[in-house]
């Protein structure tokens, strides 16, 4: 991918906001994303909707694009609503990518945007079922939780699970889980927009509440509303607007292919596309944003992306490479743990954390000459593996 750049973006804080609108979170994001790239909505040729939930926690099971973006100027452009659960915006990002690629587009605007706090506690658990296959879900739900006790939280249950296998498998501790949350709250504690601002301790993650055996409260990401959104543009009009802009240097989306065994997960087969389109491997990625919708899920995808060898996740970790001031840190924005994860934003947010990284304008949590940086968004669950997996790469020419 050659011609494809970010040239602006803008992001609210992530947390809970009972009165804070979708309209006025997309709002202030369009008007930040198109002000840093130097446009009117005029030069916006198309919109790409990013949102998982709001049919089921607000109501608004249609046109979620056009309701949102009444108020900014967008009406009357092509708007494309796009739901893939937690990667939803990062799948809008993945059409968006083509339509400037083709020469169907100059200019595009990427959002993702999520309203999860309710009235009703519930809602948002109940959403995120939605995000597996319902005719299977009674079924499922019995696979996953600890003695057959549900936490009431079907993701949590899975990556409870997912860590129980794990760390039987590869002699991982609930001390190397805690770790994984300390290294993002010390991030997200630099980070204006998380939702999630205290540095933590060990003891303070191992002491927290028990969601789901062996996962407690600060392992696990939060329900929180957030909002997104990034410019996209052709090189030759990003230069045009006299921009700073980001190279898309590729962008790959896979889904789950629903096997028992001998299957090659989601996420891996996304990475290894993306490191054959853009000629790039593991080894030269300076920083990454990645779905730790829980702790143990940072290991893992270490391993499914290649940063390191199966069953090295942790002493990686420990070795400082993927913190702030590793050399290859890993969730710089806190992460989803930290920085928060309203489903349908996160994989806006993290290319929002990434396209900031390498324009130098991530002051604390800056990574020293950033040129390339990966995101790897993952959304819902289909048998054993991911039910679909974004993984983008970036570069600062």
């Amino acid at each position: 991918m050659t011609n494809v750049t970010i040239a602006g973006t803008g992001m609210v804080q992530f947390g809970k906001f009972p009165n804070r609108t979708m309209k006025s979170m997309v709002n202030s994001v369009v008007v930040e994303a198109l002000n840093d790239s130097n446009c009117l909505p005029d030069d916006i040729d198309q919109v790409f909707f990013g949102n998982a939930a709001s049919g089921f926690l607000t109501g608004q099971e249609c046109i979620q694009g056009q309701v949102a973006l009444r108020n900014t100027g967008l009406l009357g452009k092509p708007i494309i609503n796009i739901e893939n659960a937690c990667a939803s915006s990062s799948t809008a990002f993945n059409l968006a990518t083509m339509a400037i690629e083709s020469g169907q587009s100059d200019a595009v605007l990427v959002i993702g945007a999520e309203k999860m706090t309710s009235n009703d506690k519930e809602a948002p658990l109940r959403a995120l079922e939605t995000a597996a296959d319902i005719e299977e879900l009674e079924h499922f739900k019995k696979i996953i939780s600890s003695e057959g006790a549900g936490s009431g939280s079907i993701f949590m249950d899975l990556y409870a699970s997912l860590a129980r296998d794990y760390m039987e498998k590869k002699g991982v501790t609930n001390d190397d889980l805690a770790l994984v949350a300390v290294k993002q709250r010390k991030a997200g504690a630099l980070n204006k927009l998380a939702q999630f601002q205290e540095d933590i301790s060990i003891s303070n993650v191992l002491t927290s509440r028990m969601i789901s055996d062996p996962l407690r409260l600060m392992m696990c990401s939060s329900i929180g509303d957030g909002a997104a959104a990034l410019v996209l543009m052709s090189k030759d009009f990003a230069k045009y607007k006299d921009n700073e802009y980001v190279s898309v240097k590729a962008c790959s989306l896979k889904s789950s292919n629903d096997k028992a065994t001998g299957f090659i997960p989601a996420p891996t087969r996304a990475a290894s596309d993306a490191y054959e389109k853009s000629g790039i491997g593991p080894e030269d990625i300076d920083v990454a944003e990645i779905h730790d919708a829980a702790a143990p899920a940072e290991y893992i995808i270490y391993e499914q992306l290649d940063f390191c060898k199966e069953g090295q996740a942790v002493q990686l970790l420990k070795s400082g490479y993927t913190s702030l001031d590793g050399k290859m840190p890993v969730n710089p924005s806190g992460g989803l743990i930290s920085r928060g994860h309203p489903i349908g934003a996160t994989g806006a947010a993290q290319l929002v954390e990434l396209s900031n990284q390498l324009r130098n304008r991530s002051g604390k949590r800056q990574r020293k000459n950033a040129k390339i940086g990966l995101a790897e968004n993952a959304g819902g669950w289909i048998r054993n593996d991911v039910a679909a997996a974004c993984v983008t790469i970036l570069g600062k020419d």
